[in-house]
């Protein structure tokens, strides 16, 4: 049987994901079968598994890629003299309890498995990564090939779709969202052509702070094969709650969550993708052998288990959200404020909202962020939700600045 670039691609991510030969060739043999249809066809029908999404998307470089062997992954206990670390350990004021001389986990399984409970998923179906950033970069990475590929973005969104994309030499087709911050389901799939890999959507949308229709992402999902990114930095705000349920049925979607925001541990960077397993596995080969570190992975691993806590948390910051919202919709000088499903508002002032933005932070020391040059945000400023002070504060500075 003479094999063609596709039967690679789909023999290699079979051996890569320990499937059985049987398997592999019926892929073999299936794509054989529709090797007639054309790219553009292929790029809007539904992948049938995560092993299929791979085959027929990620590179062929990743596909046959050996990870690095690291010292771990063979032995984790016993007297460890294999990875040349000091064993006489750092050199800190106060005493070390965590032996920071010896390499993290590589795989980080105790959070994958906390995680795991918490978003109803296996942990085999979990990367964790370096905030959320590590894993959009290594998306591209492995599905993307340079001066090639292209991706859709929905803006107003999140910046470093853009700039990762930039980085590595990856066309962007942006396809604003509507006024109403919703999806434009039908121009999004009309931008697809037979080079495009990703589709990027945040949900809650950042700077719209509102979650997008599972409806729509269904729809998106199984109207492209390819890699369907659901952002969910702000998820645990939304009452809508995640939508990591998708994934069983559509093995194309990834989902992104983040420490950094609901969990109040930016300063840990700390992030998860969750996908098919085979996907999971793609970013874990290509990933470097010790992406997180002890420090991190110990705080993450304490937030996880003090889940109730975090509820807590949420409760009294939306509780605050509404209150500021109100306080904003009966101001004189605003014009608008978005209905959030996140732990910030969008708001529309009348006029200078740069200026407004500038004033407060320079003669009131109250930071906010400016969004009015982004698509359907005119006059538009952004503020995080904060203490009870912290926005009473900003909504004296903000009456101080419009006078």
């Amino acid at each position: 049987m003479t094999i063609d670039h596709t039967q690679i691609r789909t023999f290699c991510i079979g051996a890569l994901t320990g499937l059985t030969l049987s398997y592999v060739y019926s892929q073999i043999k299936a794509s054989k079968k529709s090797s007639s249809n054309s790219s553009s066809s292929n790029s809007s029908s539904k992948c049938s598994s995560g092993a299929s999404v791979c085959a027929a998307y990620a590179r062929p470089n990743i596909l046959t890629l050996q990870p690095y062997r690291c010292a771990r992954d063979d032995y984790e206990t016993g007297l460890l003299l294999d990875a040349n670390e000091n064993t006489l350990g750092p050199s800190l004021s106060s005493p070390d309890t965590q032996e920071l001389e010896r390499y993290p986990s590589p795989y980080q399984i105790p959070l994958k498995q906390e995680l795991s409970k918490i978003r109803n998923v296996k942990p085999e179906n979990i990367f964790v990564g370096v905030g959320s950033d590590e894993a959009i970069d290594m998306l591209y990475r492995i599905f993307c090939i340079p001066s090639v590929s292209n991706v859709i973005t929905t803006p107003p969104t999140y910046g470093m779709y853009k700039v990762s994309a930039v980085t590595n030499d990856v066309q962007i087709k942006p396809v604003p969202l509507s006024p109403s911050y919703d999806l434009r389901v039908p121009e999004m799939l009309e931008a697809v052509d037979e080079n495009t890999r990703i589709i990027w959507i945040c949900s809650p949308g950042n700077p719209t702070s509102k979650c997008v229709k599972t409806s729509d992402v269904r729809k998106i999902a199984s109207s492209f094969s390819g890699i369907v990114v659901l952002d969910e930095a702000y998820i645990d705000f939304a009452e809508s709650g995640s939508l990591c349920h998708l994934l069983e049925a559509y093995p194309n979607i990834v989902v992104l969550q983040t420490l950094s925001k609901a969990f109040g541990l930016a300063g840990i960077r700390c992030g998860f993708a969750i996908s098919s397993k085979e996907i999971i596995e793609l970013m874990n080969r290509v990933k470097a052998p010790y992406n997180l570190n002890k420090l991190s992975s110990a705080v993450a691993l304490d937030a996880l288990n003090n889940y109730s806590s975090l509820q807590q948390n949420i409760k009294l910051l939306i509780s605050e959200r509404e209150r500021v919202k109100a306080a904003l919709s009966g101001r004189p000088y605003v014009v608008r404020v978005q209905s959030s499903d996140s732990n910030f508002l969008l708001f529309e002032l009348k006029r200078n909202a740069k200026r407004i933005y500038q004033v407060m932070a320079d003669e009131y020391s109250v930071v906010t962020r400016y969004r009015g040059a982004e698509v359907h945000c005119g006059e538009c400023v952004r503020v995080t939700v904060g203490k009870e002070e912290e926005n009473e504060e900003f909504l004296k500075a903000l009456d101080g600045a419009w006078e």
